[in-house]
């Protein structure tokens, strides 16, 4: 299949396509302003703030003001930065005000007596600045300490113990949408979209969902919907809090009736009410509560607080849940990834009891993954019986672990996991099926912005970064199955590098050089999608002022929709001679009329 060389990312796909040789062709009128001068005018537009220098690359459209508590400090203390550039006059963290209550003790006092602070690399790794605290330090407007809303008992002689299916299945009392429990799906294949030396793993996934149970509402997989995919949290890490907690053995796999006060835990979305469940530890801690996810609270760090028994601990968790210790708070809350296991192994003399800390931590909820295909056309044949399948892409990413490691997102760690042992059986000449590999998943988003916007006619444009690509190969699947639909859609896909990530080559069912456009930021001229949509200023302007027109736009919430945005309203203001704020408001008209549907995702989760 031909690939789009990257000498030609300057080309229009508007050349070749039907819309350049008639008389419906998009016209550029002479009085036009040039795109590249409206971006000009729009960067010296800009209100000019400090930035203080970084040694990191930042995107264009970030503005940096702070980077810590001396930037905050320096803000706040006068208003005025370098250049006699006016700055904000308030900065919020999100989390109150940082240094309103500030620790004034003077370390060089013959009476100061610091706190000593924990010599492991848990602890290390939280990169605390915990300035002026000791032991004897005032310390006001502290959280409260959470309450503890369930309970465990012993299994009664009436209640029958039943089998676990903890390592493979989620409990039935899990249930996203009450009263359907959450399905089982066989594993058909997987395998890696990415090569070797891409910079984030990408695998594909194909789910036999022959069986699925009939649900109300004559409900079905659509193109653009979502599936939602309950992962665990991995044995390991479970594993390794129950040690951190000192549970023992016999304990984590026997059979307790839960006792809850209230709330939809340990469902997904169930009803608000109290529950009593027959379950065990290791099923509540794999499948329930989220330890890894979240950034730490003050309410966990409080509930921590509470049952320290090493006194410099107990201090250094109580300063981070009051009014003194609101700045370094807020450092953690926004620094490096912390996970339960990592708080639990700096802080080592707290042992919470189970029941208290699953009380406080947040509900372990499914990912979500667009369905990468048209769900009524993929089908396998097995012998006589034609099994039904669903596609998936997941990416993997990957931050650093306190403990020197890699560690990936829930979701897609555990799907990386599912996916490397079919490949291990491949490899070793073995046929995965044999596994028996199953995933827990639901119908989930099948009116999501993306499904419920997709229409079979008119125009379209499909703007995809990375594995955001991956539910617009299912809408050009789609558009091949009306013939009204030739030469009305377009595809620009953002990629690294397309010799490494370009994700579905030669997959989409379609002679891609005639539709599809990969715009590479690692190689040749280096250039992001949004550039390109600049580029293709004609094609977009035309697209969105035609009739069923729809401009499409899916990737990370890290930059790429925003500067997507950014690049609509410049060619807005080019195509359609508008200042910035009536562009602006322009696409927010077409946004509302369902014209133009900006998806953003968090990647790797």
């Amino acid at each position: 299949m031909p690939r789009l060389s990257p000498q030609s990312s300057s080309q229009s796909l508007v050349e070749d396509s039907p819309f350049a040789s008639d008389g419906e062709s998009p016209q550029t009128p002479q009085t036009d302003p040039q795109i590249d001068d409206v971006f000009d005018q729009r960067k010296n537009a800009e209100t000019t703030v400090f930035v203080p220098p970084s040694s990191q690359k930042r995107r264009a459209s970030t503005q940096l003001i702070s980077q810590g508590p001396n930037d905050v400090r320096r803000i706040l203390s006068n208003g005025v930065g370098e250049d006699g550039v006016r700055l904000l006059e308030k900065v919020c963290c999100g989390g109150g005000c940082c240094l309103m209550n500030a620790l004034e003790e003077d370390p060089a006092s013959e009476t100061f007596l610091p706190v000593v602070l924990p010599d492991n690399d848990a602890f290390h790794s939280l990169q605390l600045k915990l300035g002026p605290l000791s032991l004897d330090s005032q310390l006001t407007n502290i959280a409260d300490l959470p309450p503890e809303t369930l309970s465990f008992r012993a299994l009664g002689r009436e209640v029958q113990p039943s089998r676990s299916t903890v390592h493979q299945h989620p409990p039935t009392f899990v249930t996203p949408h009450h009263p359907y429990e959450v399905f089982s799906a066989k594993v058909h294949h997987a395998r890696e979209l990415t090569k070797p030396g891409a910079e984030k793993r990408t695998y594909h996934f194909d789910l036999d969902v022959t069986d699925y149970p009939e649900e109300s509402g004559d409900v079905d997989f659509v193109v653009g919907g979502a599936v939602g995919i309950c992962a665990p949290n991995s044995e390991e890490l479970v594993t390794d809090i129950f040690d951190l907690l000192h549970i023992p053995s016999y304990a984590r796999d026997k059979q307790v009736v839960l006792k809850t006060q209230g709330g939809r835990w340990p469902t997904i979305w169930g009803d608000d009410m109290p529950r009593e469940l027959v379950t065990t530890r290791r099923e509540l801690l794999t499948w329930c509560s989220d330890v890894q996810s979240y950034p730490p609270t003050k309410q966990l760090l409080r509930l921590l607080a509470e049952y320290a028994e090493a006194p410099n601990e107990k201090k250094i968790l109580m300063y981070l849940c009051s009014a003194q210790g609101q700045a370094v708070f807020c450092d953690l809350r926004t620094g490096p990834h912390i996970t339960l296991g990592q708080l639990l192994s700096a802080f080592s003399s707290s042992t919470p009891p189970l029941p208290h800390l699953l009380s406080t931590l947040n509900t372990l909820m499914p990912r979500f993954y667009s369905l990468s295909q048209d769900p009524q056309v993929s089908n396998t044949r097995e012998g006589v019986n034609c099994r039904r399948l669903i596609e998936i892409a997941v990416t993997v990413h990957e931050t650093p672990n306190w403990r020197g490691g890699p560690r990936t997102g829930l979701g897609s760690g555990y799907l990386e996991r599912v996916a490397q042992r079919i490949l291990e059986a491949e490899k070793a000449g073995n046929n995965p099926l044999d596994l028996g590999l199953r995933v827990p998943m639901f119908r989930g988003l099948m009116a999501n912005p993306l499904a419920r916007e997709f229409v079979t006619d008119g125009p379209m444009l499909l703007i995809g970064a990375g594995v955001g690509v991956a539910p617009f190969r299912g809408f050009v699947q789609r558009r091949l199955k009306s013939a009204n639909c030739a030469n009305k859609v377009w595809v620009l896909q953002g990629v690294r590098d397309s010799l490494l990530d370009e994700l579905y080559s030669g997959e989409w069912g379609v002679h891609e050089d005639k539709v599809k456009k990969v715009v590479e930021s690692r190689r040749g001229e280096g250039r992001y999608v949004q550039e390109e949509v600049r580029q293709q200023a004609d094609l977009v302007w035309f697209i969105i002022n035609a009739l069923d027109g729809r401009v499409f736009v899916c990737g990370s919430s890290k930059g790429m929709g925003e500067g997507v945005e950014m690049a609509l309203v410049d060619v807005a203001m080019c195509k359609g001679n508008l200042n910035q704020e009536e562009a602006e408001e322009f696409w927010r008209n077409k946004k509302e009329g369902g014209q133009y549907i900006a998806v953003s995702f968090l990647p790797g989760d």
